[in-house]
């Protein structure tokens, strides 16, 4: 009884962590599309009178920062796809090892091994995440992590004067304080 029990938390937990991860990529979507929460958006014709001087305004304003905002946008769809890779590929192996933890069949060792491996990929998965949390909070506009069994690598967006070895350590850090894992195991890429 204790083990179903077990199984079953070990299964919600999983699932809200995946919940979750949904709803931040789905959110990221949202932004990335140029939506934004609790922007309204003027449904109306071209020629509206009230909206031409900020349209010509909006219009001036785009062409100021075209550059900047097409490198920013390739940029947000690299993370948004490589993060909804890495969630499809988990979701996967999720699915097989839930099917081979629910076999009537398989024997307990097969069933605890399963067992297992879903909860070390939902620890991957909560490592991850608090990774990419924390670098963004140092002020790095995204990152996305690949957590391994003993190794990880980080993709950084690029800055405007490019990573420095301050910016390396920086993050070496943070993923060294999450991980346990020491500086020859990290990999550390900026993105283009």
């Amino acid at each position: 009884m204790k083990l179903w029990k077990r199984n079953a938390i070990a299964a919600a937990i999983v699932l809200f962590v995946c919940g979750a991860v949904y709803l931040n990529w789905s959110y990221s979507q949202d932004t990335a599309a140029g939506k934004n929460l609790g922007e309204a958006a003027l449904v109306g014709s071209q020629n509206d009178p009230l909206t031409q001087n900020t349209e010509d305004t909006d219009q001036q304003s785009a062409g100021e920062e075209g550059d900047q905002t097409t490198t920013t946008g390739q940029g947000s769809t690299y993370f948004s796809t490589a993060r909804l890779n890495r969630q499809q590929a988990r979701d996967n192996a999720l699915s097989l090892l839930q099917e081979a933890a629910e076999d009537e069949k398989a024997d307990q060792a097969a069933v605890d091994e399963a067992n297992a491996a879903i909860q070390t990929m939902a620890d991957y998965t909560m490592t991850e995440a608090q990774i990419e949390n924390l670098i963004t909070a140092k002020g790095y506009t995204d990152c996305v992590a690949f957590l391994g069994e003993d190794s990880i690598s980080v993709v950084v967006s690029a800055t405007e004067n490019g990573m420095t070895d301050s910016d390396a350590a920086r993050i070496g850090e943070i993923v060294m304080e999450q991980t346990g894992l020491s500086a020859d195991q990290i990999k550390i890429i900026e993105a283009e």
